[in-house]
This record gives structure tokens, sequence and C-alpha cells, in this order.
């Protein structure tokens, strides 16, 4: 009978320890948690957003402001639609079959996505798509995230993972928090050149590359880290850096965020943006330097694992590094706030999963 007890007693213990997950963890050090202070002092200046009802579509998780004067965004059924600025008018202007996740127009309108599901595709005026790229040098793109199209044409693309794609693993959550778990590593920034039809990596060695903007002058890029809690600046002229090693070609200018961070958009008078999908999590940090755990972790059912909590925040620096705005809502009540967009008049919140669209008007910025 004892026997038998402690047999049973072993199963669950088998189970902890080596059922097969699809993921290797790699050990690093997390930074002690900053918390909201300083620049990050806690505020309810993101609270009671004005919302822009999206129909039978949600997530808003990019935001852009057409030539035309109309709002596009990105929504997880894989349409983009197109809105009146004040809400008047909700349209579908094209459907890619996958999941666009961010977007940028080219000199000729036409709307450059970055399909997690599918590729870059470039989107006509009219709403025909076709495929613009889906591989770097023979490697198929796995997690196409966000874009940015250059004065001189050539478009700079992160591909968050090399390792987890969206179409293999249920989705764009399940991929990012496979690959944040992992800690591999494998994001890279790219460069595409329309004209020549090339494309090149820029950098890699960065876990979960997200957000992309470039300088005022188009000769650095700010990239968004996920994974560890940072922005990176990076030369366009960089060519196959890895960002493990130290180059003068790129640099953080943020370390040890208080969240995730997730977009990057150009604001007005020098200002970027950056959104937070979720706050920092005690556990995630713990975990770092226990890749063992982490693995165990993944065995357990996905209700079990330590997603941070939804708290909204979002902020805006300027290039030399100086946070000049700080905006917060401890509530959450918006979900995974992943950036701003900034019009003459409004600051439109994207966010991965909310049912509509958020707004706060220009005179917030005024406030204390």
């Amino acid at each position: 009978m004892k026997k038998t007890i402690a047999l049973i007693a072993l199963i669950p213990a088998a189970y902890l320890f080596f059922w097969p997950v699809p993921i290797e963890p790699v050990r690093w050090n997390a930074a002690a948690a900053p918390g909201y202070t300083g620049p990050h002092a806690p505020n309810n200046r993101l609270a009671g957003l004005q919302l822009i009802a999206l129909g039978d579509n949600q997530g808003p998780e990019h935001v852009a402001l057409g030539k035309d004067g109309d709002l596009y965004t990105a929504v997880e059924n894989g349409k983009i639609v197109r809105i009146k600025s004040d809400g008047a008018l909700l349209e579908v202007f094209a459907h890619t079959g996958g999941r666009v996740l961010g977007f940028d127009f080219d000199a000729d309108g036409n709307l450059i996505a970055a399909d997690a599901m599918r590729g870059v595709l470039s989107i006509a005026p009219g709403g025909a798509v076709r495929m613009l790229f889906d591989q770097v040098n023979g490697d198929p793109l796995h997690y196409p995230n966000s874009v940015v199209v250059a004065g001189s044409g050539k478009i700079y693309i992160t591909d968050s993972s090399s390792r987890f794609a969206p179409s293999d693993w249920g989705g764009t959550f399940q991929a990012s928090t496979l690959d944040i778990v992992e800690q591999s590593a494998s994001g890279r920034v790219l460069e595409h050149d329309p004209e020549q039809n090339t494309t090149r990596i820029v950098a890699k060695g960065l876990s979960f590359a997200n957000g992309i903007a470039l300088s005022d002058d188009e000769q650095t890029l700010f990239v968004n880290e996920t994974g560890r809690y940072r922005v990176w600046k990076i030369s366009i002229t960089a060519d196959g850096l890895d960002v493990a090693e130290e180059s003068p070609l790129a640099g953080i200018l943020f370390d040890n965020l208080p969240g995730f961070p997730d977009n990057l958009m150009r604001g007005q008078t020098g200002r970027i943006w950056l959104g937070f999908a979720k706050p920092r999590n005690a556990m995630i940090d713990f975990m770092a330097d226990k890749p063992l755990l982490r693995k165990m972790v993944m065995r357990f059912p996905q209700f079990l694992w330590p997603i941070p909590e939804a708290y909204g925040h979002v902020m805006a620096f300027t290039e030399d590094g100086r946070i000049v705005v700080d905006l917060q809502d401890p509530s959450g009540a918006y979900p995974e706030t992943t950036s701003v967009t900034e019009t003459a008049d409004r600051l439109y919140v994207q966010s991965l999963h909310a049912k509509s669209l958020g707004w706060l008007p220009k005179e917030i910025l005024q406030e204390k």
C-alpha cells in the first residue's frame, strides 16, 4: 500500500519536472523593479477615457492618422478599420486574413502592415492587399510586429521572435508569452528596400523586439525590447549587429522600466509615445535566473501562469531620453495600453484587447 501511495505521489512530481514544454529557458538577471516612482509617480491622468465603439471588433492595437484625415486601426480579427476622428463612421478598409499589429503609410499612400500571421503587406489606398515580403535571407519572418517607413522609402520592421510564430502557437498572446518566458532573445530589427526588393538584418539579440520609431533625422531607430523592460537606440547603419555585444551603433536609452514596453509612436513637438501593455510582475522577475522553475510553471494550466495585473500606463519622451509626459490609470479599466496616437486635439490610446478606442482631449497634457 505504501509503495502504491508513493508511486501515485511521484506522478505529479514527474509531470512538473519532465513533461515536455516548447521553451528552453535562458538564464538572465532582472534588476529590482523600480516601481512607480520619480517620473512614473502614481497618477490618474489616464482614467476617464472617452470611448469610440468598434462594433464587433476589438483590440485596436495600433492607430495611425491617414493623409485623408481619417484614423486607421488594426483589430484582432484581421481587419483594418477606418474611423472618422469623431467616431461618426466606422468601415472596413481591408482584411488581411491574419492579425496586423503595427503599420505605417509610405509616400504613395500605401499602408505597410506587419501581419504577425503572414508577413509584411502593402495595402493600396483602395484596400487591395499584396505580400511585400515574408523572409530575410531565406529565413521566414516569424513574428512581424511593428513598422516605420523612412522618407527614403526604406521600411524598418521588428520581427519579435525567431522562435515562436503566432500562426504556430495559437495567436499573438500565446507566442509572445512563450518568447518572453524563454528569454532566448531571438528578436531582430530588419530593413527592407522596396526599390531593390532586398531585406537585411539591422540588429538581433532582442528579447521580444516590439515598437519601433525613427529619430527626427531618420538616422536612428528607437526600439522597445519588451522582454527586458528596455528601449534601445540603434543606428540605421548597423548591419547584423548583436545587441549583446558592445557597439557605438547601439545603446540603451531606457533600462529597467516599470512595465512591459509595447508600441512606439512619434507625437508632436518632438515627443515619442510609449505604452506599457502590462506592469512588472514580482514572480516573473524572481524566475529570471531560474530556468528550471520557468519550465515548471509552463506546465501549469494557463490560468495559473503569473500574468501581470491590468494597469493603464503611457508615457512620452524626447530623443535624448527625457520623460515629458506620464499618464496612468491604476484601475486598468482600459486594458493593455500599448501606446498613444497624437493628433492636433486628441490623444488616442491603443490597446491589445479593448472593445473600443479610447481617447483624451490634448488639454490633459497641461494638467498636473
